[in-house]
């Protein structure tokens, strides 16, 4: 037979050929088929599945249906729209900034808003998906922004990393005073935080009761380990600052040099005339506004809500405050735990103190 003829030249995979041989090879196995061989054998001899034969013949079978139903289609394969330069150039806009400062009036990338610079810089329409296939080639992924408010100034941020702050371990130093940073938060019962199981597809619904319990807390800490802490009703004001400020000054021997934002409350003019009257026992230095990433104190409060309540809710009758009180002693006794907050990169600027 004409077949045993060609059976020597084939490869062994024919799955490895070009797109016309795969052609002439899915025309010919049919052929061969239809004139009464055996489907394995012939497929065996192609170096193909047997199964697919009977793809192929069904494909062919029936009125106005033939060979050429096998025939290869056009590739459909395009040429790349984007030059490896502009792809270079995506990933700039993308990474470390914001569509605002491409005339955007908002601060999150999506895939239409990368479209539509791309239309509008490059003058080339890709699709949504296209463009979401372009940001993961490009090695770009959806995640959760760190928020930081638009007021932020970097220069000042900057001076305070490179000049204020080491100004103040120097003074520090000459005084063999302690340097601590200090911070703020609120507390509730019914807080939410970090994530839950929840049938896929289905975003669970956190329902909140009407009545809940709340408290606030301060506390100070230093690289060294050192923490302090103390737990108030209602928001700060610069009395009860004061007040908290005389009851971490009480008993320390050495002065101190609290590391504070700019709240309000921590500029009033009872504050000043306490601070003076520690006659340098106390000094307040003030971080620049809108960058809480620059407190360590602030990775304190997340690791306490992270931890808390909100992974080990209050049992009926328990008193938030108590629960608040005992977690953060608790951070105190672990002056590792405390340390480590110091690690963290946002706050790799202190050092030395």
């Amino acid at each position: 037979m004409e077949s045993s003829e060609l059976q020597p030249i084939m490869k062994k995979d024919g799955r490895t050929h070009d797109r016309k041989t795969k052609e002439t090879l899915r025309m010919m196995a049919v052929a061969r088929i239809r004139e009464g061989e055996d489907v394995a054998a012939v497929m065996a001899s192609l170096g193909l599945c047997r199964t697919t034969a009977y793809k192929w013949l069904g494909k062919v079978a029936g009125r106005g249906r033939g060979l050429h139903c096998l025939a290869s289609r056009k590739g459909t394969g395009r040429k790349p729209k984007l030059t490896r330069t502009q792809k270079s150039q995506v990933f700039r806009w993308v990474n470390g900034k914001n569509p605002l400062q491409y005339g955007f009036d908002f601060a999150l990338w999506t895939r239409e808003a990368v479209r539509e610079l791309i239309l509008r810089k490059f003058d080339i329409r890709l699709s949504v998906t296209s463009v979401g296939s372009l940001l993961a080639e490009l090695g770009l992924t959806p995640q959760k922004p760190l928020q930081r408010a638009y007021q932020r100034d970097p220069v000042a941020i900057e001076r305070w990393q490179r000049d204020t702050f080491p100004a103040i371990t120097k003074q520090a130093k000459a005084e063999v005073a302690e340097i601590y940073f200090w911070d703020e938060s609120g507390f509730r019962a019914d807080a939410v935080h970090g994530k839950t199981w929840a049938k896929r597809g289905k975003t669970p619904v956190i329902h909140r009761p009407g009545q809940r319990q709340s408290i606030s807390a301060a506390s100070a800490v230093n690289a060294k380990g050192a923490f302090w802490f103390a737990t108030y009703e209602g928001g700060l004001i610069g009395e009860l600052f004061v007040d908290l400020l005389k009851q971490l000054m009480y008993r320390r021997k050495k002065p101190l040099h609290l590391v504070v934002d700019g709240l309000p409350a921590h500029k009033k003019a009872v504050v000043k005339e306490y601070v003076t009257n520690t006659e340098g026992r106390l000094t307040l230095h003030f971080l620049p506004g809108y960058a809480p990433d620059l407190n360590p104190d602030e990775l304190v409060w997340s690791h306490a809500k992270r931890t808390g309540v909100s992974r080990k809710p209050l049992m009926k009758g328990e008193k938030l405050q108590e629960r608040v009180h005992e977690q953060l002693q608790k951070i105190g006794e672990n002056k590792k735990l405390v340390r480590s907050f110091f690690k963290h990169p946002s706050v790799a600027y202190i050092s030395d103190c």
